[in-house]
């Protein structure tokens, strides 16, 4: 699993038609403003890291294979965050549930019982890498 890391350039400003309804169609409206889908998903561009889904673990986290995550490293991990995470070795993204003096890495698919969890110990080489802000799907 690579980062792909948000360059200055990345940043491009398309038009933003307006609100659609999802229930009852409506007419359509003038145009509203520019939108900058950069600024609009990512608050600390030097922070923040783009990886793509490899895999069926996380699908009831609504992380199919091939979405893109948006990751954030400056925010804090807590209690039920999805999160990237390092350890032995590998990254993974998984759900953080803190159990007393334990950590537990919970994947996210039911229909699959052949994930488990993965419980942290002293004897793992660990870190919450960043925090998933964002999941960008292809329709």
């Amino acid at each position: 699993m690579i980062p792909y890391e948000i360059e200055d350039n990345l940043s491009t400003e398309n038009w933003m038609v307006g609100d659609v309804k999802a229930g009852f169609p409506s007419p359509a409206e003038d145009i509203h403003e520019k939108l900058d889908l950069i600024k609009l998903l990512v608050r600390n561009p030097a922070s923040t890291f783009f990886f793509r889904i490899d895999g069926v673990s996380m699908v009831d986290a609504a992380m199919d294979e091939g979405d893109i995550i948006i990751v954030d490293r400056s925010i804090e991990p807590y209690n039920g965050c999805l999160a990237v995470c390092f350890i032995d070795g590998g990254y993974t993204v998984k759900r953080v549930e803190i159990h007393g003096k334990e950590l537990h890495l919970l994947p996210a698919n039911e229909s699959n019982r052949s994930y488990k969890p993965i419980i942290v110990t002293p004897d793992n080489q660990f870190m919450v890498w960043g925090l998933v802000t964002y999941v960008i799907k292809k329709v």
